[in-house]
């Protein structure tokens, strides 16, 4: 069994992004504020299948905007590469 996780960029109706974290092998889905959230959901997700993640596939609705898009991104690359410092 493959444990895929799917990651979806979206906007509330204030027009910040958030981004939908789902777990397709229980259709679980935990709504994610910032990356930090993310983590820690990702983590606690992972945790059911002890640790091993195979997959997490990113989308973004149409609605929101590239600068979001842009800043999840950013965020994303500063989190790696502090996670690869440690």
């Amino acid at each position: 069994m493959s444990v895929i996780f799917e990651s979806v960029i979206k906007c509330n109706d204030l027009g910040f992004a958030y981004i939908e974290l789902k777990d397709t092998v229980t259709q679980r889905i935990e709504i994610c504020n910032d990356l930090e959230d993310f983590s820690k959901k990702i983590e606690e997700l992972g945790s059911d299948y002890g640790g091993r993640i195979d997959e997490v596939k990113w989308s973004a609705d149409d609605n929101v905007p590239q600068s979001e898009i842009d800043k999840i991104k950013l965020a994303m690359l500063k989190y790696q590469e502090e996670i690869e410092k440690k």
